[in-house]
């Protein structure tokens, strides 16, 4: 059924594995740096500014984008995002825009960010990303930094902030509000520009040239402008659709095509983006990442893969339990959960040549929960859905596995800013939960002595914008150090372990890495986000926040009042047991010495309003630490 058919077929129609053979190196026996080689050679010329003009040329009537207007999706041509972009292009050169000039883009996930992104390109500009909840003093620093003199934003309270934080500024820069029409505006601006302008100027990139600042989203410090060159870009975009061949290119029946609901202000929503048109797959554009407001959404767009982060998929899992508990079948979500795992278990083994396939027994329950539970879960997803791509942290094994039984492969992946994305993805065919992949075509992972983790290849970024100092520091002999810790598998799949800055050292000298605990913790209702702590203190304990759905739930199927008050629900001897059971999962992960021995759950949320979360959904542990540092010091009394 779904997944495991169409893998099949892959399987007959081409041996894809052999395109990406991995080269393992080994040190004292042990397995210290992974390599593969490249399947799209580099471009000696042209850049991802042309993907909407080739595409034109080639296939002018070609559905690569549906647009979203008065609830209904809307096709868009070829020809029309092309025509759109010149437009917008020659806008931007009759208000001042000069080739290598930068241009500030804060707004939410939508066509009119794309459109922008490659006009800007088309120009030799260098577009800025600027996340739509960044404050005051964050975008002026941004400005300030990358000498952005044009802006686009997507209200009026954006624009009002942009006009604050530029009061520091020599002069304020021009800016125009999507909301208002700022792209027609343009268009009018430019109405008298030659179209030629436009494409001498696009002739003249190349894949050295600069196409964007993405500055980093800051758990710590000051945000950093990474320098990311159309070559990186084409790196990753190329790669992306060559080596996720069942997600981008195999024949299932359906006409593949995407919702992109991940800020575009973050890198992998724009190589996501890239690699979409690129590939002409139908792309939709969403403005939230919220679960709640982006399911309705998904039903409708009915996208045959989706790219998003842990949370949401945890989400799901969490609101098909919640489903199935008010019609009181929760005790049936919970065997459908379990023989999920162990079907998922069973026929990733038999599909990787490690055993004989599900038996009998297995099949049967699978295909009766997928009767009671699986579907609901694909219907949730639009119904179409066969593939996801999960990047950001590592998801959950167990997670993982209920997707692959539910009929949905997940794709994990690991990279930064820094490396354009993806530096490690899964394998075509290749799937193994609990890790996030191998090195992605033409790239190299080395694990250094520490456990940090280094990524070499055409991926990575060239400088930290105006930031010599740093830049020394992360690029090592052609090597970014990324920060992050991990180990490397007889087979090249990288596990992550933890963040190297966030490392604990407790009084008895144990190290704990946060991250292992603080996923499977924010994997289990009624947890909404969660921080581990314990530097130098006797041992490890944990904060943990609620999630407001779950919670509803929970009283709901308790009979118990709505309007409970949470500092009451904090302290409910019923619901601590419920949040001990989610802890008792996370402790399974790790040894005695690093596990949770105590919790407190804190009212209100850890979220990117309050300036506990960055936008990707990291935690501010600093941040946190702060804003509960009486309850944090309750906790060792």
């Amino acid at each position: 059924m779904g997944v495991r058919k169409d893998l099949k077929q892959a399987r007959k129609r081409a041996d894809l594995l052999d395109r990406f053979p991995v080269e393992v190196i080994r040190e004292n026996g042990v397995v210290r740096e992974a390599r593969t080689g490249l399947v799209v050679a580099p471009h000696a010329a042209g850049t991802p500014a042309d993907i909407p003009f080739v595409n034109a040329a080639e296939d002018p009537g070609a559905v690569v984008i549906r647009r979203r207007r008065d609830g209904h999706w809307l096709p868009v041509t070829a020809a029309e995002f092309a025509g759109d972009v010149m437009a917008t292009a020659k806008g931007l050169i009759a208000a001042g825009l000069d080739v290598g000039g930068r241009v500030a883009l804060m707004a939410r996930t939508s066509y009119e960010w794309a459109v922008l992104d490659f006009a800007v390109w088309a120009v030799g500009g260098q577009s800025v990303p600027v996340y739509a909840t960044s404050s005051v003093e964050q975008i002026a620093w941004i400005l300030r930094d990358s000498g952005a003199r044009h802006v686009v934003t997507e209200n009026a309270e954006h624009t009002a902030a942009v006009a604050e934080a530029a009061v520091a500024l020599p002069g304020p820069p021009r800016v125009w509000q999507l909301d208002s029409g700022g792209l027609t505006e343009l268009a009018a601006l430019g109405s008298e520009t030659p179209e030629g302008e436009v494409t001498e100027r696009r002739a003249g990139l190349t894949p050295d040239t600069i196409a964007t600042l993405c500055y980093t989203s800051g758990t710590t410090g000051r945000p950093k402008g990474c320098v990311l060159t159309h070559g990186n870009l084409h790196a990753e975009a190329s790669t992306t659709v060559e080596l996720l061949h069942p997600v981008f290119k195999e024949v299932t029946g359906q006409t593949a095509s995407t919702l992109l609901f991940l800020p575009l202000a973050h890198i992998l929503g724009r190589t996501l983006q890239i690699a979409c048109l690129m590939a002409r797959i139908e792309l939709g554009h969403f403005s939230s990442i919220k679960p709640d407001e982006l399911r309705p959404e998904l039903r409708r767009f009915r996208p045959t893969f989706v790219v998003g982060v842990p949370y949401l998929f945890e989400k799901i899992h969490d609101t098909g339990r919640a489903t199935a508990e008010k019609l009181g079948r929760g005790s049936s979500f919970d065997r459908a959960d379990s023989v999920a795992v162990r079907f998922g278990e069973a026929a990733l083994d038999h599909l990787l040549g490690g055993g004989g396939r599900p038996g009998l027994g297995l099949r049967a329950a699978r295909a009766l929960y997928d009767l009671l539970v699986y579907r609901r879960i694909r219907k949730e997803l639009g119904g179409r859905l066969r593939y996801a791509i999960s990047g950001g942290s590592p998801l959950d094994r167990r997670l993982s596995l209920f997707f692959y039984a539910a009929g949905i492969l997940v794709y994990e992946g690991y990279g930064l800013t820094e490396t354009t994305a993806a530096a490690t993805v899964t394998p075509p065919l290749r799937p193994r939960p609990g890790t996030v992949g191998r090195p992605v075509p033409g790239t190299a992972v080395r694990i250094a002595d520490d456990g940090e983790i280094l990524v070499k290849g055409p991926i990575v970024f060239t400088a930290y914008w105006n930031n010599p100092e740093a830049t020394r520091e992360a690029l090592r002999d052609g090597w970014f150090a990324t920060g992050d810790l991990g180990a490397l598998d007889d087979d090249g799949y990288l596990v992550i372990t933890g963040r190297k800055k966030d490392i604990l050292v407790t009084s008895g000298g144990k190290n704990v890495s946060p991250a292992v605990l603080e996923d499977r913790l924010r994997s289990r209702p009624p947890v909404g986000q969660c921080m581990v702590v314990g530097d130098n203190r006797p041992c490890v304990a944990a904060l943990v926040t609620l999630d407001p759905e779950a919670v509803q739930h929970w009283l709901a199927v308790r009979k118990r009042p709505r309007d409970t008050p949470a500092a009451a629900l904090c302290d409910d001897p019923e619901l601590i047991a419920d949040v001990q059971k989610a802890v008792d999962y996370a402790n399974q992960a790790v040894s005695r010495a690093e596990a949770i021995r105590m919790f407190r759950i804190v009212p209100g949320e850890f979220t990117e309003d309050n300036g506990l979360l960055t936008p990707s959904l990291k935690i501010k542990r600093h941040a946190v630490a702060a804003a509960y540092a009486a309850e944090i010091e309750d906790l060792y009394r």
